[in-house]
C-alpha cells in the first residue's frame, strides 16, 4: 500500500541483485513520468527528441537547459576536468543553475521532476547531491528504454518482503507472520533480550523493527496525507498509461512540499482486469486530507471509490549501542525507494559493523527486462 516505484538504476535494484533476490521477482517498466505545470499535465521528456518537442520550455530555454544537461551528463566526481572549475561540494545548486541562466520554471522542473527533491531547500545546499540525483534519473531512464526511469514488480510491492523472506528461509531464517501484540523484553542493563507474543518469548540479542513496535523510542517528524482511488480508466492526459507518476511541484500549488500521484493497474497484476489504482500523497500540512489533496485528485477524472488516510511519520531517538534496538524511519511521501534504502543500509552497517559493497554488475538483472 506504499505508493513507491523503483528507480531502474537505483540502490534498491542494486541491493536486489547483490542479494540475488531478483530470482524471485518479475518487474515491468513504468509507462511514464509526468509533471504538473501551470494547470496542465506534461510528460517529463525521456529523450532528446521528446525534450525538443516538450511545451515545458521555450526554444531558447531548451538550448540553455541542454548545455546544463550535458554538463551533468559528463560530470565525474573523480575527474576535475569535468568540473568546469566548480567544487560542487561547496557551490550551491542555485549558483550552479544561475551559471546556465535557466529560468525559475525550468529550475522547478529540474529540481522536482528530475532530481526528485520534495521541497526547495536543495537550492541552497551543495549542488553535488542534485547532480547525482539527475544522473541517477538519466541512468535509470536509459536502463530499459522505457518512457520513465521506474520499474515496478508484477503483483505489487508485497512481493519484496516475500522474496526476502524466501531468501532468509534458504539460510535458515524462521518467519512467524501476523503475530499480535509483540512486546520487546529487556534485561537488567536495559538491553533487549527477547520478544513476547501470545505468551511465548523468542530470545534474542538484537531487535530490528519499525517505529510502531517501540513507540517510546521514537519521535514524530511529520505526517503523510494520502488518498487511494479505484478507477475504471487510466489518468487523463497521460497517454493512456497503465502505470504512471505525476509530480505536482510545491510552487505550482503554493505549498511547502510536493504532491505526488502514483497509478498502476491490471497490467502490473495489482488490480482486476480493467481497473486502475491511484494514490495521491503528500507531506501533510493540515488535518484535512480531502481538501489538501484536491489538486492531485482533480487530475484523476471520475473515480469508482476513494479512501482517505493520514499517518504520522517517526524516526528513532534511541541509542542502539545501549539497547540493541535498531529502528527504521517511517516511509516518507516520495515516490521511489532511495531514501528508504539508504536508511536500511545505515541500519545494516550499525547492526553488522560492515558497509555493504553495492558495486554490482547491473546487467545481471536480466530478469528485470520484462
Amino acid at each position: 500500500m506504499v505508493p513507491k516505484f523503483m528507480m531502474a538504476n537505483g540502490t534498491l535494484v542494486r541491493v536486489l541483485i547483490h542479494t540475488d533476490v531478483t530470482k524471485y521477482l518479475y518487474f515491468k517498466a513504468v509507462d511514464g513520468s509526468y509533471v504538473f505545470n501551470k494547470g496542465k499535465v506534461h510528460k517529463v521528456p525521456a529523450t532528446d527528441m521528446e525534450a525538443l518537442k516538450s511545451p515545458l520550455m521555450g526554444i531558447f530555454e531548451k538550448r540553455r537547459a541542454r548545455k546544463f544537461f550535458i554538463y551533468v551528463q559528463d560530470y565525474d566526481e573523480k575527474d576535475p576536468k569535468t568540473h568546469e572549475g566548480m567544487d560542487l561540494t561547496r557551490v550551491s545548486t542555485r549558483a550552479l543553475i544561475a551559471k546556465y541562466g535557466l529560468d525559475d520554471n525550468t529550475v522547478d522542473f529540474i529540481g522536482h521532476a528530475l532530481a526528485l527533491h520534495r521541497d526547495d531547500r536543495y537550492l541552497d545546499e551543495p549542488a553535488l547531491d542534485t547532480v547525482k540525483r539527475m544522473k541517477l534519473y538519466a541512468e535509470s531512464l536509459a536502463r530499459f528504454q522505457g518512457g520513465s526511469p521506474y520499474i515496478y514488480p508484477l503483483y505489487g510491492l508485497g512481493e519484496l518482503p516475500q522474496a526476502f523472506a524466501r531468501l532468509s528461509a534458504v539460510y535458515g531464517g524462521t518467519y512467524m507472520l501476523n503475530k499480535p501484540e509483540c512486546k520487546v523484553e529487556y534485561d537488567d542493563e536495559g538491553k533487549v533480550c527477547g520478544v513476547t507474543s501470545e505468551g511465548e518469548t523468542a530470545r534474542c540479542k538484537k531487535v530490528v523493527c519499525d517505529p510502531s513496535y517501540l513507540p517510546n523510542k521514537v519521535r514524530k517528524i511529520g505526517k503523510v496525507a494520502r488518498a487511494i482511488a479505484i478507477m475504471s480508466h487510466p489518468i487523463p492526459n497521460t497517454n493512456d498509461s497503465h502505470s504512471v507518476q505525476i509530480i505536482l511541484p510545491q510552487k505550482q500549488l503554493g505549498r511547502k512540499s510536493d504532491m505526488y500521484v502514483f497509478c498502476c493497474s491490471y497490467s502490473h497484476n495489482v488490480a482486476p482486469k480493467g481497473k486502475f489504482i491511484a494514490f495521491v500523497s503528500t507531506e501533510a500540512e493540515t488535518d484535512h486530507p480531502e481538501s489538501e489533496l484536491k489538486p492531485g485528485i482533480d487530475l484523476l477524472g471520475p473515480v469508482d471509490e476513494i479512501f482517505f488516510d493520514i499517518y504520522d511519520r517517526y524516526e528513532p531517538v534511541n541509542e542502539p549501542s545501549l539497547d540493541n534496538c535498531f529502528i527504521s524511519t517511517s516511509y516518507d511521501a516520495t515516490t521511489h525507494f532511495e531514501s528508504t534504502v539508504s536508511d536500511v543500509l545505515n541500519m545494516y552497517t550499525m547492526i553488522t559493523g560492515k558497509v555493504l559493497d553495492l558495486s554490482v554488475d547491473l546487467s545481471a538483472a536480466s530478469a528485470a527486462e520484462e
